[in-house]
């Protein structure tokens, strides 16, 4: 009886001591998101206009951060690999944002795509044409940015002017349509670590002496930011609505903080209803001048 009675008071103290480690870290925790999260919204010495950490999605990313403060500026360069089942295509792009102001931001970027044949493609089947897919022009203005509710909303724009194929470039005009892709950014913090967000609205393809192409584009993401940090895993859906059939791809995510103002996102792409697309993979280099943390 006297060995089972001190069995149970060390296994009560031991279950004490895990109970107090435990809320010892999840106070340590709490106390490391506070102090980054503020780090980011309210710099100290600095007087600036509210801001709310979001987690940005990685394979469709933002203009500029929601929220964004004059001076906030950053390069981006992306490679990706997607099996088209008949061919392989590699997609590159560069591209630099910035804000001139506080809550507007601008960017311009240049995609690049290459096509490959595999060896198992039948012959008589064409090989797409390699091209610079065009000159991206965009713009986006965070209208709402609620303290309370740990919410912003934006309101953006994307121009792109469509460069003819590479191998008809000096044969014939540079360009040979416009996008029109006006856009619509809702994002939440919910907590300190969990973020949503979806990104909306309709893309309009005009080839010149084509008719217009219409597809409407729902991008949906969640994501969960590591303590004290900017890193994060999550998991973004690309929705496209063309045609009156729904196409999808899941892209499970995360990014990493290779130094202060450099980070690296990793992306899978998963196609849900996606004919003729399979497996995919995009990694995102994200380098932000003079930004640094305190802590």
């Amino acid at each position: 009886m006297k060995k089972l009675l001190t069995t149970l008071t060390a296994l009560m103290v031991f279950v004490s001591l895990q109970a107090q480690e435990s809320d010892s870290l999840r106070m340590e925790r709490l106390s490391l998101d506070s102090i980054f999260i503020a780090e980011i919204e309210e710099p100290k010495g600095e007087k600036l206009k509210p801001k709310i950490l979001h987690a940005e999605p990685l394979y469709i990313d933002l203009i500029r951060d929601l929220g964004a403060r004059k001076g906030e500026k950053e390069w981006n360069v992306g490679l990706g690999m997607f099996d088209k089942r008949d061919f392989n295509k590699y997609e590159a792009l560069v591209e630099y944002e910035w804000a001139p102001v506080d809550r507007l931001g601008f960017e311009i970027e240049v995609p690049v795509t290459i096509f490959t044949a595999r060896g198992d493609v039948a012959s008589d089947i064409t090989r797409p044409a390699n091209r610079i897919e065009s000159l991206k022009l965009a713009t986006q203005w965070s209208f709402l940015v609620s303290e309370k509710a740990k919410t912003t909303l934006a309101l953006g724009y994307i121009h792109e002017f469509e460069f003819v194929d590479l191998n008809r470039l000096g044969s014939t005009e540079l360009f040979k349509g416009n996008i029109y892709n006006p856009f619509f950014v809702a994002a939440k913090r919910w907590g300190l670590n969990y973020h949503t967000l979806i990104y909306t609205g309709p893309r309009i393809e005009k080839e010149f002496n084509l008719r217009r192409e219409f597809t409407y584009e729902i991008h949906s993401n969640f994501h969960y930011m590591i303590t004290g940090t900017r890193n994060f895993i999550g998991v973004e859906v690309n929705k496209e609505l063309h045609d009156g059939k729904l196409e999808a791809v899941l892209r499970p995510q995360m990014r990493v903080g290779l130094a202060e103002n450099l980070m690296v996102g990793i992306v899978t792409g998963i196609p849900l209803r996606k004919p003729g697309e399979s497996l995919s993979s995009f990694v995102r280099i994200i380098y932000e001048p003079g930004f640094r943390t305190f802590h």
